[in-house]
């Protein structure tokens, strides 16, 4: 099973506004870090096994995902991580928010939403919130 990668969805200020921002990027998008993570093998293993993503979080909860391709050299010793420019929704799930990125293990990570599926049903970003503000997700 592959490992994910969590990040903040930084300056969205709606998930509509998340989506056309990956509407204008074509194929591919990138994001510029630091360092390359230390478990980028099991992130994009070797073979055609299929990848990790990139969960992002919004308003305390992990709400959809973005297909990690692959990681390179980018200017100034840093690494562009690659993800495929599209979103994935899925069943939201509590997340306390962080700066950069973290590992998530594939046990950890929400279902896709199935087509048609709504994720009414799960908890109302205003509780996610005030619960990990507490301390407690």
């Amino acid at each position: 099973m592959a490992l994910h990668l969590t990040k903040v969805a930084y300056g969205a200020q709606s998930l509509d506004e998340l989506r056309s921002w990956f509407a204008t990027r074509g194929e591919e998008a990138f994001l510029t870090t630091r360092y390359l993570p230390k478990r980028h093998a099991e992130i994009v293993p070797a073979g055609g096994s299929e990848g990790g993503s990139l969960f992002w979080i919004f308003k305390h909860q992990l709400v959809m995902r973005s297909p990690i391709l692959r990681f390179e050299a980018a200017e100034g010793g840093r690494t562009n991580i690659v993800i495929a420019a599209k979103l994935i929704d899925v069943m939201p799930v509590p997340k306390r928010a962080h700066q950069g990125w973290r590992y998530l293990d594939a046990s950890d990570a929400p279902r896709d939403l199935a087509a048609g599926e709504s994720a009414g049903d799960a908890m109302p970003g205003r509780l996610a919130s005030d619960l990990a503000r507490l301390g407690l997700v």
